[in-house]
């Protein structure tokens, strides 16, 4: 069954980097479209960027897509998010997700796939 692990977070401060990975498995990878979502305490889940099955398409939400760059490397079934100069209003658990047909978009009920999220901790 379709599998997607998240890993790379943690707790930094305000303006360092990180870089987030899912791991895929279970199905073709290179036909989904990916992308990464956000929930922070007592909010409800908010859409952050995604990346089309074969990479050539990418959209963001605006309040990263100065900082944050999703990629993917279809070898390796792995998407990224590579997060620069993190804010506080940054923190909450990301989440990856996958969408069939391979197109993106920015609506959680578009996504089937979920991974199990990991946490981003950005002090002041």
């Amino acid at each position: 069954q379709v599998q997607l692990v998240e890993s790379g977070g943690g707790t930094v401060q305000a303006g360092d980097s990180l870089r987030l990975s899912c791991a895929a498995s279970g199905y073709t990878f290179s036909v989904y479209a990916m992308g990464w979502f956000r929930q922070a305490p007592g909010k409800e889940r908010e859409f952050v960027a995604a990346i089309s099955g074969g990479g050539s398409s990418t959209y963001y939400e605006n309040s990263v897509k100065d900082r944050f760059t999703i990629s993917r490397d279809n070898a390796k079934n792995t998407v990224y998010l590579q997060m620069n100069s993190l804010k506080p209003e940054d923190t909450a658990v990301y989440f990856c997700a996958a969408r069939r047909l391979g197109k993106v978009s920015a609506a959680t009920d578009d996504y089937a796939h979920w991974g199990l999220g990991t946490q981003v901790t950005v002090s002041s």
